[in-house]
């Protein structure tokens, strides 16, 4: 059996591993929620951008909403490990991090790499919607709903909806109008006199700029969120290792 000395010298440390572990597992779960809300959030408000990537069927709000509840469950998890000192929990708790970081980091790789397959389905998506527009079905309210958002018209100006079978009985649609008791049926007809009254600018050629703009800043905080995931990792993987080696000690 151990002197005592040394095993009074093992319970600090374990107390402040303790500490450190809790705090990054509160952590830990407040994330999820977040991810947890934002996946809600996307569901109800991105809806429009979801129908239209139907026929790619999307399930990112679903895997958003997943992913926080698996987050929120394991945080939760990692607190009660952490208080019950449990080297078995802890290294259950380690194993669930390190996947959680394996996906984060595959799926931020993936992201990058594959950013202009994206884009391309993105701008697929949205001309498909406009050729097949109806302003009385789901994509069709899904295109205004874009459109009216973003204050855009069109995949990449408002001139694309003149090769579409809508501009040809209707003109352009009323979304993209700034004012729509300004524009009247002849003037969404009339290229020249739409131009004054209706976005200019296209819903695809915004949604790829502010995605270009925001690459970096979005990339950083994915991988800064991986890799926060080996913090954790490390610290069960100490408190497991010096909670067995304190009861084997005391034996």
């Amino acid at each position: 059996m151990s002197p005592p000395s040394r095993r009074l010298q093992t319970k600090p440390v374990i107390t402040c591993l303790k500490t450190f572990l809790i705090s990054y597992s509160l952590i830990f779960w407040f994330t999820g929620v977040i991810l947890l809300a934002v996946g809600v959030w996307g569901k109800v408000s991105l809806e429009d951008y979801f129908t239209l990537a139907s026929e790619e069927s999307t399930n990112a709000p679903y895997v958003l909403i997943g992913t926080g509840a698996i987050i929120v469950i394991f945080g939760l998890f990692g607190c009660f490990a952490t208080c019950r000192g449990s080297p078995w929990m802890l290294k259950l708790y380690a194993m669930f991090l390190t996947l959680v970081f394996l996906a984060e980091l595959v799926a931020g790789i993936s992201g990058f790499i594959f950013r202009h397959e994206i884009k391309a389905k993105i701008g697929v998506a949205f001309e498909n919607a406009m050729h097949n527009y109806n302003s009385t079905d789901a994509i069709g309210t899904a295109v205004d709903g874009i459109q009216r958002t973003l204050h855009c018209c069109g995949a990449r100006n408002y001139t694309d909806w003149k090769e579409t079978e809508y501009f040809e009985a209707s003109g352009i649609p009323v979304s993209c109008c700034r004012d729509s008791t300004k524009c009247s049926p002849e003037t969404l007809k009339n290229l020249d006199l739409a131009g004054k009254e209706v976005y200019t600018t296209g819903c695809f050629a915004l949604v790829t700029t502010v995605m270009e703009d925001n690459l970096g800043i979005i990339a950083g905080i994915s991988f800064g969120i991986a890799f926060f995931q080996l913090i954790g990792i490390f610290l069960s993987c100490c408190l497991s290792r010096y909670i067995t080696n304190n009861q084997y000690e005391m034996v």
